[in-house]
């Protein structure tokens, strides 16, 4: 960027904001209550003043990039372009990491004002704002997913120091392993860190939903977002500073500000879809996959193997002594042999309190096994690192803890919120691919005003599915979703690389883009066997499976670039339409 232009780009876009009005919208976003503005929490639909600010300072960098794409545009017409990065576990950190690289060569990282993501996609996007100047040197996080990872000894002291939070919960375990393996770093800055940065990357969004609400609460107490200077309910528009995420408060009052999490915890908040039953079902082994036999009586037995399982995959990635991995082995096997042992005939014809003595029997059996083995160790070093995780795991995976922190909301009577809030002293965020597996709800609507959507598909799943959930979404909180083909629908088990659904006039524009497609998978079958190779919960990939992920990102992202540059154009016309028309 030439600095010597860098004031005269930031007055003229100012000035057009203000002519315009969304400069004055944003800045009096109290609505029409100037003493609200000065309350802890913030009632508003419109941008606060710091993202405001922020999104004013990255247009002057989107205006240069769009300006050397050849694309015209001047300083009131920049269109608000979006990327949405879908969930997926390893497949979609790697992916987004690939996507965001092969962007960068191509000249169009900067067309980017904004970055969401959910689930896995927020690993890499928590790795990559560790480094303030990121998306100006892309090698660098590419290089960072070889890397040696993170020891044991460290994971452990950073779980030490969190156990003695009275919000220990199963997502700092979760965090602290993912943030070791797999994206092969501790950060322990803070979000809200990012709230000075200048306007070199596209401003974060990280996407959560709140547990119980989305068990039996209403749609506007679902989704959650954070951002680097708030954290809040997406569609309720209440927010409270991100740096007091987790503090203490009671009818709207800040009684005791509790230390900002750090991005390893958020990690793990925003990334832990074992936090929800459902998903624990789709490991149930044969025998019990049958009708009548997966109630609530099963559930904890489940969970509690699944996720002693899971937890043994990653700390295996941590260590590199054999004799220790073959311990772990053991444990594995001696697991996997108690689960799929077949039962079923003790279950026949028992009532409902019945099978759950028999299940919760079972539970405890597979922590005794857990500890037993933890006891039959040889003293040292691995012996004491297994019994300091088995000490402070084991207890958490029988509260089944996901999430924890302070509600902000608690007793909260400045508006109407629902009782699966109000109610309640503590929230449980958890992964919000559990809702929709693609942030698009904090790009709805008026608020971001989001011309175009780049949405790279790395979901598992019925493909497409993510679409059709976020279009069900903005129909039921009425925000403007672009028309969906049916027809499209029916290429779900071989979609094409890249798909255009255009917005008309309020409706964005979304670019949908499947990781396997019919440029590199033959037919149907190699799509699907694509899918399960790479699958959400497995082993950590191999550096072989790193490689194939970040070139077949890649390519897709170069494949299609004249699309992209193509619905850029459009979408600066649209702008350029809409300010004109605005001002008949």
């Amino acid at each position: 960027m030439q600095t010597g232009n860098a004031g005269l780009l930031v007055l003229l876009i100012r000035l057009c904001l203000l002519t315009s009005g969304t400069l004055t919208k944003a800045v009096d976003n109290t609505e029409g209550n100037e003493a609200a503005s000065e309350k802890l929490i913030r009632h508003s639909h419109s941008l606060c003043a710091g993202e405001q600010e922020y999104v004013d300072r990255r247009k002057i960098v989107v205006l240069e990039s769009l300006n050397s794409l050849g694309i015209n545009c001047t300083a009131d017409s920049i269109p608000h372009i979006a990327l949405l990065a879908s969930g997926g576990g390893q497949r979609a950190a790697v992916g987004l990491v690939g996507f965001l690289y092969q962007m960068e060569k191509e000249g169009l990282l900067d067309t980017l004002l904004y970055l969401g993501g959910v689930s896995g996609s927020t690993w890499s996007m928590s790795s990559l704002y560790s480094d303030p100047q990121w998306s100006t040197n892309m090698d660098r996080a590419v290089s960072r997913l070889s890397g040696p990872g993170v020891e044991l000894e460290q994971v452990l002291a950073w779980l030490g120091d969190r156990a003695k939070e009275e919000h220990f919960s199963l997502a700092d375990i979760w965090a602290v392993l993912t943030s070791a393996v797999i994206m092969k770093q501790m950060d322990l800055r803070h979000l809200s860190d990012e709230a000075s940065r200048n306007a070199t990357n596209p401003y974060p969004i990280y996407s959560a939903i709140e547990k119980k609400c989305f068990s039996d609460g209403p749609i506007e107490g679902k989704w959650f977002e954070v951002s680097p200077h708030e954290a809040g309910f997406t569609e309720m528009g209440v927010f409270v500073e991100t740096s007091l995420l987790g503090s203490k408060f009671q009818s709207g009052e800040l009684l005791e500000v509790t230390p900002e999490m750090d991005m390893v915890r958020l990690q793990g908040i925003l990334g832990c879809a074992l936090a929800h039953e459902e998903v624990i079902r789709e490991f149930i082994p044969p025998w019990l996959n049958v009708p009548g036999q997966v109630d609530s009586a099963a559930e904890e037995y489940l969970r509690i193997y699944r996720t002693i399982d899971k937890l043994v995959v990653l700390t295996r990635s941590t260590i590199n002594d054999p004799t220790a991995l073959s311990e772990l082995n053991k444990l594995q096997k001696t697991l996997t042999d108690k689960v799929t042992l077949n039962e079923s005939a003790l279950l026949e014809s028992k009532s409902l309190e019945e099978r759950k003595s028999i299940f919760q029997q079972w539970s405890l059996e597979l922590l005794a096994a857990v500890e037993t083995w933890s006891q039959s160790l040889e003293d040292g070093a691995f012996k004491t690192h297994v019994s300091l995780l088995t000490k402070q795991v084991l207890p958490l995976i029988l509260k089944w803890e996901w999430g924890t922190t302070k509600n902000f909301l608690y007793q909260y009577q400045g508006l109407t919120i629902p009782p699966c809030l109000q109610s309640k002293e503590k929230l449980h965020l958890v992964d919000a691919g559990l809702l929709i597996n693609v942030a698009y709800p904090p790009f709805l609507g008026d608020k971001r005003d989001i011309d175009l959507m780049i949405a790279p598909e790395f979901s598992a799943g019925n493909m497409f599915e993510t679409l059709t959930l976020a279009r069900d979404y903005a129909t039921e909180v009425r925000k403007p979703f672009p028309e969906i083909d049916n027809k499209i629908l029916e290429e779900r088990d071989w979609p094409k690389d890249c798909y255009v659904f255009e917005g008309k006039e309020k409706e964005p524009t979304i670019i949908y883009m499947p990781l396997f497609n019919r440029q590199n998978c033959k037919d149907a079958e190699e799509f699907k066997a694509r899918m399960e190779e790479f699958s959400t919960f497995q082993y950590a990939f191999s550096q072989e499976k790193i490689e194939f992920m970040l070139e077949t990102v890649k390519a897709n992202m170069k494949n299609n670039k004249d699309t992209l540059v193509r619905e850029i154009n459009k979408a600066a016309l649209r702008r350029q339409n809409k300010r004109y028309n605005s001002r008949l």
